[in-house]
């Protein structure tokens, strides 16, 4: 996990907890964090054969992991964008 700009401390660690409970590679699970205009920009990266599962159907577990880390960083007072790599 790359730390350049911990502004998020809520959204980071919320953000960890959801997608490590949904991989089957915890271990392999990394975060970077950047700051950008707009706010913090999130990035995940998750081992081989685990992003379809952080993905789901259509997205659908990927809009909700974006939501509840957005509503966790309003207690950072931050806006959050994340983005899942491949």
């Amino acid at each position: 996990m790359t730390n350049e700009a911990i502004d998020a401390p809520h959204a980071q660690a919320t953000l960890e907890h959801i997608v490590k409970s949904v991989v089957e590679k915890p271990d392999q699970v990394q975060i970077d964090i950047t700051n950008a205009d707009e706010g913090i920009s999130m990035s995940v990266k998750v081992g081989d054969g685990d992003m379809g599962r952080v993905i789901g159907r259509r997205g659908r577990i990927a809009n909700a992991i974006r939501t509840v880390v957005q509503a966790a960083a309003l207690q950072d007072g931050v806006a959050v964008n994340v983005e899942f790599v491949d």
